[in-house]
Parts: structure tokens; C-alpha cells; sequence
């Protein structure tokens, strides 16, 4: 019986450099076996190979990753603190510019904000911690005081546009109180009771009076809405102005008025010249100033100013 056998030929391109190899046909599944285990071996470990070169090229760029991490948090902490710094100082001015206009400070315990943390109650809660713990602390305390930060901008944002309405408000009534002498010259008459030139006898006198020549003119002493501008028993020409906020003032004994019923005039606005009409032996401007009504003295509402020259008592 012919044994049926397995032949192998190698050629190295010549005919006298023919090789052979003869193999007995159940020699044959064993061989095919072993080699198809060495050639899986032989490509697994390639592929071993590529993949450890690969994960240690990643790992490598990780690695790099996250050192440039850490120094962004660290550049980013260090301006966290030069931001500090500037909110500090920013509420001081807040404190200082609410005591300016009238306003208590911000309480303290109502600055300090950054009660809670940057949605996370603790740093080992964020994806960032299984990968490198230590740049997680860093980067949730960055965050943390970041949103410190942030909480403490908005109250100083909301309080100084709280301070600087009450500065305008404040800016506003400053311009709108009677405080400037209407004309220069010397006081020929106070407020209060007083003898009547004309009228010979003692009579309540409701402002001061102001000696000054015909045509000087007469500035507003606080601006205002003009109510009134024409003739007025006993006054003569006069001029009453509206400062708000309570005020009034009245120009009277003028010679010529030059402004018109709701007219709106501003502090040292020229509205009339001095004259003598009305109830007037000479020329001089008659100033009253009224408060919720009330005739006042106007010599406690007046601002030290190039005006009427008041007599020491």
C-alpha cells in the first residue's frame, strides 16, 4: 500500500537549486497547527508591542497635559489673588463713598458671600479627581474663589449704582437749593420784625433786603421752575421761583424781568434787575426764601460768596 505523503518544493530560481521536502500525510495537520500557533503568537505580540508604544506615547502627552493644567491653575490662582486685591480695595471705596452720601456701609457678614462651593460639595466629586487628584483640589478651590469673586463684583456693581443715584439725587438738591446771594452789595435790611420805612410802623419784614443800584442784575440762587414773573402788590415786579424739594425764593422790587411763567432756570441764571417798584423808597432787591411755606431767614441758607455784604451785628 502506497502511503500517501505531503512534498514541498523550495526554489531559488534555478533548476539545480530545487529543494524538497516530503512529509507523511498525518505529519501534516500537526505542522499546519504549530505554525498557525507561532504566527498568532508572533502577531500578537506586534500587536502588544504597537499598543504599549502607544499607550506610552498617551500617557507621555497626559502627562504633559496635565503639567500644563496645573500651571494654567496656577497662573489663573495668582490672578485670582491680584483680584482679590482690587475687590478689597473697591469696597473700601464703596465704604468710604457710602459715608459720603449718607449711607451706611456694607455690613460685613453680608460681603462675605462665598458660603457654598462651584456646584460640587467636595473636590473628589469632579471627573478631573480620578485622573490627577491634586489638580482637582487646586482647580475646585480656583473655582470656588472665582464664584466668591463674581458674588462680590455683583454687590459692589448693585451698591454703587445705588450710591451714585443718591450722589445725583444729592448733585440735584445742591443745585436746586437757594444758597447763592441774588446780587452784591450790603444788607440794608434782616429778617424778621422790623420799622417800616413807609408804612411807619414795626411790621414783619419775611426776607432780607439787598442795596444795589437800578439795572444790576439778579441771578437765581438755586435753579428752579419759574411760578410767577409780573407785578405783585407791594412787591412790584417779582420773580418766584420753585427749587423743589420745599423751596421757594422771591425776587421783588425789580426794575425789569427776563423770564416767563414755567420757565425752567439754572443756578446764577440772570431773571431780572434790580429796580424800585412796589413798596420801595430806593433801588435794592427784596429776597425772601420759603420752606414748606414757611417765610425763613435767608441769611442761614446762604453760601459764602462774592455777594451782599452782611454787617457784623
Amino acid at each position: 500500500m502506497i502511503r500517501e505523503r505531503w512534498t514541498v518544493l523550495f526554489l531559488r530560481g534555478e533548476a539545480k537549486a530545487l529543494r524538497q521536502f516530503s512529509l507523511p500525510l498525518r505529519a501534516v495537520r500537526p505542522v499546519l497547527v504549530c505554525a498557525g500557533i507561532l504566527a498568532a503568537l508572533v502577531l500578537s505580540a506586534t500587536a502588544f508591542l504597537v499598543y504599549d508604544s502607544g499607550a506610552r506615547v498617551r500617557a507621555g502627552l497626559l502627562a504633559r497635559e496635565n503639567q500644563l493644567l496645573e500651571q494654567k491653575l496656577g497662573g489663573l490662582r495668582a490672578r485670582v489673588g491680584d483680584f482679590e486685591t482690587r475687590i478689597a480695595d473697591l469696597a473700601e471705596r464703596d465704604r468710604q463713598t457710602r459715608i459720603q452720601a449718607g449711607r451706611v456701609g456694607i455690613d460685613e457678614d453680608v460681603f462675605e458671600v462665598g458660603v457654598g462651593g462651584p456646584g460640587l460639595a467636595t473636590p473628589d466629586e469632579g471627573e478631573l479627581w480620578s485622573l490627577d487628584p491634586e489638580a482637582s483640589e487646586l482647580a475646585y478651590a480656583t473655582l470656588y474663589d472665582i464664584e466668591v469673586l463674581e458674588r462680590r463684583a455683583d454687590l459692589l456693581e448693585e451698591s454703587f449704582l445705588v450710591t451714585a443715584s443718591m450722589f445725583e439725587e444729592q448733585r440735584d438738591r445742591m443745585e436746586a437749593m437757594p444758597t447763592l446771594f441774588p446780587v452784591g452789595g450790603p444788607l440794608s435790611s434782616r429778617f424778621g420784625s422790623r420799622f417800616h420805612p413807609v408804612y411807619q410802623e414795626i411790621r414783619r419784614h419775611k426776607g432780607i433786603d439787598i442795596s444795589a443800584i437800578t439795572g444790576t442784575p439778579i441771578i437765581a440762587a438755586g435753579k428752579g421752575v419759574v411760578t410767577f414773573a409780573g407785578r405783585k402788590q407791594g412787591y412790584g415786579l417779582m420773580v418766584e421761583i420753585d427749587h423743589g424739594y420745599g423751596f421757594i425764593s422771591r425776587y421783588a422790587h425789580a426794575s425789569r424781568l427776563l423770564v416767563y411763567p414755567g420757565k425752567r432756570v439754572q443756578r446764577k441764571e440772570v431773571i431780572a434787575q434790580v429796580g424800585n417798584t412796589g413798596t420801595s423808597e430806593a433801588p435794592h432787591l427784596h429776597f425772601e426764601i420759603h420752606e414748606n411755606g414757611q417765610a425763613v431767614n435767608p441769611l442761614n441758607y446762604m453760601m459764602p460768596n462774592a455777594g451782599a455784604r452782611v454787617p457784623r451785628r
